[in-house]
């Protein structure tokens, strides 16, 4: 039977919205059966077919649409229009009409005919590079099989050309070309063609309608929006960047009080050379808005509380720049009047106003305010005050009360509430270390009052542990307002600790040196009879063993082993620890024959505890070591010494650390203190000293010696940190009938070997820019080697990663550094300097791995010339 048209297809394509048209008044039909639009008449639906898909269920179309058998509806009328709609909005159809196959009486027989929409093969970008494409494939939501509509070929041609925005290409044209594919049926490949053009930069930027700041104080407010360089660095930056960092000056910033030193470090390092060099030009839409946001943050840091920016305006030169003009409002500058406290009852008005620090007539800064009240990095704040004191739940308010002319009035509205008490501590993420290592470092205990303070010094010592990715180490306070009590969850990430050191060196005279060492950093010694614990050592206690070998063939060997329990005893943090090592350097002939050597043997037995006083970053560790040296043959030249000598030593160090963050500190410091004494045998030996051979003089060694080891960190902006360090030791005598022994004094100079002290008996320590150890005096007698040295190291350090897997920081640096034989010669200023660049990787599996190029500045000791540039490979953590 005929077709009788009942409402006209409405065909749908991209960015057309679905029609409907109808026909004349009065449709005959060929069986004489007229459709009166103008009088709609009701039909009984007999039965729906569809047709001209392939790949979509016919049923679940129909069912979609809304229609079904037995249905009345109107024709004209809303339900075919109704059906018309929802099929098109699923978004899977190309065209769609409803037609009517045959009409009987008052029963009607519908016909759906459909144009599915191709699906996606594949796609690719051309115009783009690898790591372009890699990025972009994150961006652009494609895959296989997904049905190709307007929509979707609309936001990916958004999320590619937003994406080379962001790059600076704001020229950047993208079209997307669809190809048929021949394979399959109703499926398409795509092509995303990119054409990036040239980068647009930002040549000049702008400000108008104040004077109260200048325009290069207000570019720097802007973060990510910058000039296209003009110049490049100063000419005079880095004279004044030298100028800051000289051994002079740096020694009067170390030992200054700290808030001078930090203070102007800051000022001198955040503002001067803060110059942004290696700020973009390129201009984002989005950094821009935000750079906004904090200029207006800058103007009310400085009082002008009403500040706005009334215009911005971007706009092209070329295809290549752009200009930004900002025209700002600052209103009226305002400053601080009366300050009002309301609900306190357990601090009084006046000691409040000593926390808060802020006086009448200082500068009007909400944002100020709001740190002093809710966060100060020292702790010293309104809400740190309560909530060390268990005030969990307090809160404070700050609410501007009167403004009048050039003056703000401020009452702060406080809610102490009630003390919480700890309820219950979990910890998560602990899948290798046992519960009790961490459960032993946690000062938030179940039964005491909350204290934000000690919150954050637990996150410091699990962080600290090198357990778990310290970027992770995050505590869940769970408050219950009900009962005033608040749960505490410490969730953790293990991160893999243990190291395997397979790596070589060169020895100087020695070569080439290899080097195999396993540490296990948290071993278990009551794990090693249960296999089962095993994973997939015994581990989970919190100890450490590490075994250690370095070898050149003959020429040089050196065995280590280690152990160390940092709570003995399981209920105090008394570290004990125990060393054995044996090393030997040969002189050999052209024949390989042994024409001289060195013997070192010794062992080691620590006991350190935490200590309370002056604060609790401090400890105190002693220990007692015993040492015996064999020199023989072509050697003794080089020691003034031959025989054996024995070395039993008392050391104490007391030492102090804050630092954030063990693999790349922003905050904090370390100080070390340390003394060694033999026992001074002179005062009973019966030996006549003034004729005594060097193997009597030096059979038992006497000295004592003392070593000052510091470093500071300071965040600068961001994660740029300034790392300054300084470095003392002194190696001495009790009595001029002895002097000071051959062994244990100071070598300077080049990479430091990284602990692989070749020169046995001796106290390496690196300077980066001259070769190594080429910094040692010789004393009247022959000997070699300095019994007093001092470093001064100034490094500014910027992460690449922060990974745990992989962490990786490059850093620039000035030092200086010098050995002298006797307290006489000693000159803190007569250093030898160099400058340089460097790069750090830390590997759990292998450790710190560090490639340095220094440039000394002077001349080496004997050399006429400047040392010039050196590079330096180290393994390890350094301590000088």
């Amino acid at each position: 039977m005929q077709k009788y048209l009942l409402i006209l297809a409405v065909l749908i394509s991209f960015g057309v919205d679905g029609q409907i048209r109808f026909g004349q008044k009065n449709t005959p039909t060929n069986d004489g059966v007229t459709i009166n639009y103008s009088s709609p008449r009701e039909y009984e639906i007999a039965d729906i077919r569809v047709q001209g898909v392939q790949f979509l269920d016919n049923n679940a179309l129909i069912s979609l649409s809304g229609l079904r058998v037995g249905d009345k509806i109107k024709i004209p009328g809303d339900e075919i229009s109704a059906a018309i709609k929802k099929l098109w909005k699923q978004g899977i159809i190309g065209n769609v009409s409803i037609e009517a196959e045959k009409i009987e009486g008052d029963k009607i027989w519908l016909i759906i005919t459909l144009n599915e929409r191709p699906r996606l093969t594949k796609y690719e970008f051309k115009g783009a590079n690898k790591s372009q494409i890699a990025e972009l494939k994150d961006k652009v939501d494609l895959v296989r099989g997904k049905i190709l509509t307007d929509v979707v070929i609309k936001n990916t041609e958004l999320s590619v050309k937003r994406y080379f925005e962001g790059k600076g290409y704001l020229n950047a044209e993208v079209k997307i070309k669809q190809q048929k594919d021949t394979l399959l049926a109703n499926s398409v490949n795509i092509v995303i063609l990119v054409e990036k053009n040239q980068k647009v930069k930002v040549k000049n930027i702008n400000f108008y309608g104040d004077d109260n700041f200048t325009a290069a104080k207000l570019r720097s407010k802007l973060k990510n929006t910058g000039e296209k360089p003009r110049i490049g660095l100063p000419v005079d930056l880095m004279e004044k960047t030298l100028m800051v960092l000289n051994p002079k000056n740096l020694f009067y910033f170390l030992t200054h009080k700290k808030e001078t030193s930090t203070r102007e470090l800051k000022e001198y390092l955040g503002e001067q050379v803060n110059v942004n060099v290696f700020k973009s030009a390129k201009f984002v839409r989005s950094e821009f808005e935000e750079d906004k946001k904090g200029l207006i943050t800058f103007y009310n840091s400085k009082g002008y509380r009403d500040a706005e920016i009334v215009t911005d305006s971007v706009y092209s030169i070329d295809r290549k720049y752009l200009n930004v003009d900002i025209n700002i409002n600052p209103g009226n500058k305002y400053r601080f009047r009366e300050i009002i406290w309301s609900g306190n009852y357990i601090y009084d008005d006046a000691f409040l106003d000593r926390v808060l620090g802020i006086e009448k007539g200082d500068v009007y800064d909400l944002e100020l305010v709001n740190k002093k009240l809710n966060y100060n990095p020292t702790g010293a704040d309104i809400s740190s005050l309560y909530m060390d004191d268990g005030y969990l739940f307090f809160r404070v308010n700050p609410v501007e009360v009167s403004v009048s002319q050039d003056s703000i009035d401020l009452e702060m509205r406080l809610y102490e509430g009630p003390q919480a008490t700890i309820n219950e501590v979990t910890i998560s993420g602990n899948d290798k270390t046992n519960d009790h290592v961490v459960l032993r470092e946690i000062r938030t205990l179940p039964g005491e009052k909350f204290s934000r303070s000690e919150l954050i010094r637990t996150q410091r010592e699990l962080s600290q542990l090198g357990y778990f990715d310290p970027e992770q180490v995050n505590p869940v306070p769970k408050p219950n307002p009900a009962d005033e009590t608040v749960d505490i969850e410490w969730q953790l990430v293990e991160r893999p600790n243990d190291q395997v050191e397979l790596s070589g060196g060169w020895g100087g005279t020695f070569g080439f040196v290899g080097t195999l060492g396993l540490s296990f950093n948290n071993f278990s010694v009551k794990n090693i009879p249960h296999l089962e614990k095993w994973r997939p050592l015994p581990m989970g206690d919190g100890q450490k063993l590490s075994v250690r070998m370095q070898a050149n063939g003959r020429r040089y060997q050196s065995y280590s082993m280690s152990f160390n329990e940092p709570w003995l005893g399981g209920r105090k943090p008394n570290n004990f620890g125990v060393n054995f090592s044996h090393s030997a350097q040969r002189s050999l002939n052209f024949e390989n024959e042994t024409i001289g050597k060195l013997q070192v043997s010794g062992a080691t037995v620590s006991l350190g505890r935490r200590v309370t006083w002056p604060d609790d970053y401090f400890t105190v560790s002693n220990s007692f070591s015993y040492q015996k040296y064999t020199l023989q043959g072509s050697l003794t030249s080089f020691y003034g010494f031959s025989g054996d000598s024995h070395s039993l030593t008392f050391n104490n160090t007391l030492a102090r650390n804050s630092v954030d963050n063990p693999m790349y500190p922003r905050t904090g410091s370390s100080l070390s203190l340390s003394a060694s004494f033999t026992p001074p045998y002179s005062l009973w030996s019966k030996l006549d000293y003034e004729n005594a051979t060097s193997e009597d003089l030096y059979s038992f060694l006497e000295y004592h010696k003392w070593n000052m080891d510091f470093k500071y960190y300071l965040k600068l902006a961001g994660n740029l940190v300034l790392a300054p360090r300084a470095h003392f030791g002194m190696l001495g005598s009790y009595t001029d009938k002895v002097g000071v022994g051959p062994f244990e004094r100071f070598q300077l100079g080049g990479d430091g070997l990284t602990g692989q002290n070749f020169l046995l008996g001796t106290d390496v320590i690196g300077l980066r820019g001259y070769e190594n150890n080429v910094i040692t005096p010789t004393d009247a007698s022959g000997i070699k080697g300095g019994t007093m040295f001092t470093k001064f190291v100034m490094e500014l350090r910027y992460p690449i990663s922060l990974n745990p897997s992989a962490t990786i920081y490059v850093l620039t640096f000035f030092e200086g550094g010098n050995n002298w034989n006797n307290l006489d010669d000693f000159n803190p200023y007569n250093l030898y300097r160099s400058a340089g660049l460097g790069v750090r990787i830390f590997m759990p599996a292998f450790g710190l791995l560090g490639l340095d190029w220094g440039y000394g500045l002077d001349p080496a000791p004997g050399s006429l010339e400047v040392s010039g540039p050196q590079f330096h490979f180290s393994i390890g953590q350094q301590i000088r």
